[in-house]
Parts: C-alpha cells; sequence; structure tokens
C-alpha cells in the first residue's frame, strides 16, 4: 500500500519539474540536467526501434559510474549463458553516462527522463522491461510505479542503509517504506543491512547478497594487460601507487614521500585527468624539485629510481595497482575515499585520508587490518615508515587486503539465479 507522500510526490512531481525547467537557465547544473534530455525519447525510439526484437528484457539504473560497475559482472554473468538477453542501461548523471555511453553489452545506454508520470509511462511503454534492476539506490518513484504496473520484476542489489541517512528520518519513512516495498527482491550488501531493511522497513524479501563490485575487481584483476608495457620497470621494486589523488592528496603525500628515508618509487594517477589538472601537478614536481616522467611519452630510458611516473591517460588506474606494493587512495581528505577494492584484490595494503564514513567497504577493510587511515602528514609519513621498513608488517596488511575481497565475491552468481529464473518462466510460456 502506497504511503501519503508517495501518492502526493506523484500528483505534484509534473509541476515541480516542471518549474525546475523554467528557471534552468540561471543554474548551470540544473541546466545541464535539463538540456541533455532534451530529444531523448526520439534518440531511444530510433535505437529501440531498429534492435532486433527482443525476448527478454533487462533494464538497469544507476545513478552514476560506480553503481554501475556494480552491475557489470552480474550483466555479463547474464549474456553469457544467455546471449540473446535485451540490456537496457539508464544514468542520471552525465559522469557515468559520458563514461559508459559505449558500454557494448547494452542495446541503448541513456539518461533517465525526468521522473514524472507521463514521462515514465512513455520510458516502460518503449522498453517493455522484464526486470528492472537498480543498483544501490537513486529511487524515482514515478519510474518505479510505472515499471511495477506494467509487470515487470522490480530488483534493487546491492543496497546499503546507511546510519543517519535520510531513509530514517521520521518525516519520510513512511515514503521509503512504500518505495522499498515495490521490489519484489532486495539484495543488500551486509546482514546488518537485510535486518534493517526487514526490521524498519517491513521488507521481508530482503536478503544479504554482497557487494558485486568484489567481483567485478577480482574478475578484472586477473587480467592486468594494460600495464604490461610497465612492469619490466617495476620488477622486484618496492612501489607506491597514488590513486584517483586530488591536490590536497598530492600535497600531503609528497610531502611525507619526500621525508621518508628509504623512498618506495612513486606513481601519480590523478583524480582528473586532463590537459590543465596533468600541466598542475607537473608544475607542482618542479616546484619541489622531483625529476617525472609521463605515461603519454615514456622511453625505454625511464629511471623509476629517479624519477615520479605521472600517469596523463586515463584507463590505467585499477590494473596498475597490480605493480604496486603499497596503494594511497585519494579522496579521503576531501568528499570521500575513493575506490579502496581496486588495490585490496592485489593483496597489497592500502592507505587513506579520514572522510570515508561514505563507504563502508573503505570502513570495514581498515578494521580488518587491510587498510590505515591517516589523519594528516604526520601520520601519513609514520605508516610509510612503517611499511618500508617492516616487511613482515607491509605482507601482513597486504594479505589481510586480499582475502578481505576474496571472501566477499559471490554476490553476482546470487543476483544473477535470480533474474535467470525469471528468464526460464518467461522462456517456458
Amino acid at each position: 500500500m502506497n504511503s501519503l507522500a508517495l501518492t502526493t510526490y506523484t500528483i505534484i512531481s509534473p509541476l515541480l519539474f516542471g518549474a525546475a525547467g523554467l528557471i534552468s537557465p540561471l543554474f548551470r547544473r540544473l541546466h545541464t540536467f535539463t538540456s541533455l534530455r532534451k530529444n531523448l525519447f526520439e534518440e531511444l525510439e530510433a535505437t529501440v526501434r531498429s534492435a532486433a526484437k527482443p525476448s527478454f528484457r533487462l533494464w538497469v539504473h544507476a545513478a552514476s559510474v560506480g553503481e554501475f560497475e556494480q552491475a557489470r559482472p552480474v550483466i555479463a554473468a547474464l549474456q553469457e549463458k544467455h546471449p540473446k538477453i535485451t540490456v537496457y542501461v539508464s544514468f542520471l548523471s552525465d559522469s557515468g553516462y559520458n563514461a559508459r555511453k559505449n558500454f557494448a553489452g547494452a542495446t541503448a545506454v541513456f539518461y533517465l527522463p525526468v521522473d514524472t508520470p507521463a514521462n515514465a509511462k512513455r520510458l516502460v511503454s518503449l522498453l517493455e522491461p522484464d526486470i528492472l534492476l537498480l543498483m544501490r539506490y537513486d529511487f524515482w518513484p514515478n519510474h518505479l510505479l510505472a515499471a511495477k504496473k506494467s509487470g515487470a520484476r522490480l530488483i534493487l542489489a546491492a543496497a546499503v542503509l546507511q546510519e543517519n541517512s535520510q531513509y530514517f528520518n521520521p518525516l519520510l519513512k513512511g515514503f521509503y517504506r512504500s518505495i522499498f516495498n515495490l521490489f519484489n527482491h532486495i539484495y543488500t550488501v551486509s546482514a546488518k543491512d537485510s535486518r534493517a531493511f526487514r526490521d524498519l522497513f517491513g521488507c521481508l524479501q530482503a536478503e544479504t547478497a554482497g557487494d558485486p563490485r568484489f567481483d567485478q575487481v577480482f574478475l578484472r584483476s586477473r587480467n592486468p594487460g594494460k600495464v604490461a608495457h610497465l612492469k619490466p620497470f617495476y620488477e622486484n621494486r618496492t612501489v607506491l601507487i597514488a590513486g584517483s589523488i586530488w591536490p590536497i592528496d598530492e600535497a600531503l603525500l609528497l610531502g611525507a614521500w619526500q621525508r621518508l628515508e628509504n623512498s618506495p618509487d612513486l606513481v601519480l594517477v590523478p583524480h582528473q585527468v586532463n590537459t590543465e589538472n596533468i600541466e598542475r601537478l607537473c608544475r607542482t614536481l618542479e616546484e619541489r624539485n622531483i625529476p617525472f616522467a609521463r605515461v603519454s611519452s615514456l622511453d625505454p630510458a625511464f629511471d623509476p629510481e629517479q624519477q615520479v611516473l605521472v600517469i596523463d591517460e586515463t584507463g590505467y588506474l585499477a590494473e596498475l595497482y597490480s605493480i604496486g606494493s603499497i596503494a594511497y587512495v585519494g579522496g579521503g581528505f576531501g568528499v570521500n575515499v575513493h575506490n579502496t577494492l581496486e588495490p585490496a584484490v592485489y593483496g597489497i595494503p592500502v592507505l587513506f585520508g579520514p572522510r570515508h564514513h561514505n563507504s563502508p567497504e573503505a570502513e570495514d577493510l581498515a578494521e580488518k587490518g587491510g587498510a590505515t587511515v591517516v589523519e594528516d602528514e604526520t601520520s601519513l609519513l609514520a605508516a610509510l615508515n612503517l611499511f618500508m621498513k617492516d616487511c613482515a608488517v607491509r605482507a601482513g596488511s597486504g594479505e589481510a587486503a586480499g582475502a578481505f575481497v576474496k571472501e566477499r565475491t559471490g554476490a553476482t552468481a546470487i543476483i544473477s539465479r535470480c533474474i535467470e529464473n525469471y528468464l526460464a518462466v518467461a522462456e517456458s510460456a
């Protein structure tokens, strides 16, 4: 039974989004959001109509690229067994869409239309999904209701209920109870999340599966071919890979690295790999009198003992960790730490800043001994010194990190098996 708040939302959403469209020219981000969705249906209709008639349709929705990465192993597992399955992928964010708009596993990749009843009905009529797989969060009620009404099965995967989130707000709890109970299956990251869904929101369909990203990073770690040409430079050396770093990470990291008695080889991977940011980073290194080379112009004379390697091209990071001995993951001194699973899967210790509370896997990794949280340059220096001086401590933390990932694989099989059950029913009908 839908809550009054959910019913009210469906009634007023056209007015809210209509007003947002009128004022969008005054706000850059809002203008970008609306302008990117012009001609959306016309383009999507042309793509869908030109494709082969599908027998089973899976619609995957992800807020951005991180959530989509949780869906990728599920899509791959399904398509391996059922190559004729049709996959549609929608994104809310422009960053997610731009990063994966050419995803080969999908018939169509598109922006999720503005959440009005009319848009939702039009989209569902076009896609005719058998399954809507929503990753982690990003609940747009009109689209969920339209999919449900059409007969599609709704699956929420990699679900989490973080403490102090808006879901627990007394004024919104009924609203989210109605949304959560639209889903036929809820697959959570942890048993704690499953209990919260059941006990606090009455979702008896919630069960623990884990996070498919563990499967994704584990599978990807088996083929680090992108960095094959770099491995000879770093063979039998101690290497610090600094991934997804921001300027504040650079300042702390370079300050600590230059003060080390025994410095590891250093590889810097900025979070933003664009010309302006790369030039800024290079100027920073020059000001600190640190010799460096760019991966885009690397030559056989490169010497990692004398030069820092700057990654000025995209697509390297996840596999770069395979040549690392220690990883520093950026973002922990900003909004939130970035992906800590990518280095952990290679069995190396991970370092990151204090802002990690929106990443349950980062907190758990630290709790299990596979990661160290640093508060400032001094604590970062101490951690690096310890890892450089005590190989046993470094190896122990790395083993804990690797085990942390391996022990949590398996979510993909649980989620894909559920979808396959519906597929089998559809094929036998």
